[in-house]
């Protein structure tokens, strides 16, 4: 496992349609003050250019701060801007051609939709995966059921992958979903459309050193 990956706890996915009329540049800054872990950049709709540009600035923006940048499908984009991983769905690129292409120092993480693709991923040459959807949430389009918070343990007993857990997560559940066995949170809406980006980021880091204290305790 590489060096960027096993210390995340909050791991920011952007949305700009959900930033209350903010930038995106300005929800990193503030995800970042309040100790986001990691950045993953998604972007559906735009055009090539305009997605690399957007990189570039998030890449400045996060420089120094050991904050790694994620591009969310796009190899191309990834390599353009020499981010520290990209991100692909099932239906993406294979992750051998992935790995080809990016080398094998870039992170490389991989959704799993259904625990029926975990044989594929335990064979695949990925750093962590991620969980999605947990819960039920309108900000991912599924055609498959929520993982529940059982389900996110049944693969915590299967796999000693990353875990970064996504879909509906936010302050009111964070803890239970690391208790379950997350090693990460990934949020859009619960960071991107808060009032505060600062103090929500905060407060979800609070959860996993809540969790880790109560797991202490047990011990």
């Amino acid at each position: 496992m590489k060096s960027g990956v096993g210390d995340w706890r909050v791991y920011l996915v952007t949305d700009e349609a959900l930033c209350c009329g903010r930038s995106l540049e300005e929800i990193v800054r503030r995800a970042l003050a309040g100790g986001a872990d990691v950045v993953q950049l998604r972007e559906k709709d735009i055009a090539t250019r305009e997605f690399v540009s957007r990189a570039r600035c998030l890449k400045e923006i996060l420089a120094g701060s050991g904050v790694p940048l994620i591009i969310n499908d796009r190899i191309d984009v990834a390599l353009a801007v020499g981010a520290e991983g990209v991100h692909v769905g099932q239906s993406d690129m294979e992750i051998a051609d992935v790995r080809r292409l990016v080398g094998p120092e870039m992170i490389v993480g991989l959704s799993l939709d259904t625990p029926e693709q975990l044989a594929a991923g335990e064979a695949a040459d990925v750093d962590y995966y991620g969980v999605s959807p947990v819960f039920v949430t309108p900000t991912k389009d599924v055609k498959h059921s929520a993982w529940g918070l059982e389900g996110l343990r049944c693969l915590r007993q299967r796999t000693k992958r990353h875990l970064v857990a996504i879909g509906g997560i936010n302050h009111d559940n964070a803890a239970q979903v690391f208790a379950a066995g997350a090693d990460s949170l990934a949020v859009v809406s619960a960071i991107c459309a808060a009032a505060d980006p600062t103090a929500a980021t905060a407060a979800l880091r609070a959860c996993a050193g809540d969790n880790q204290a109560g797991l202490a305790e047990q011990k």
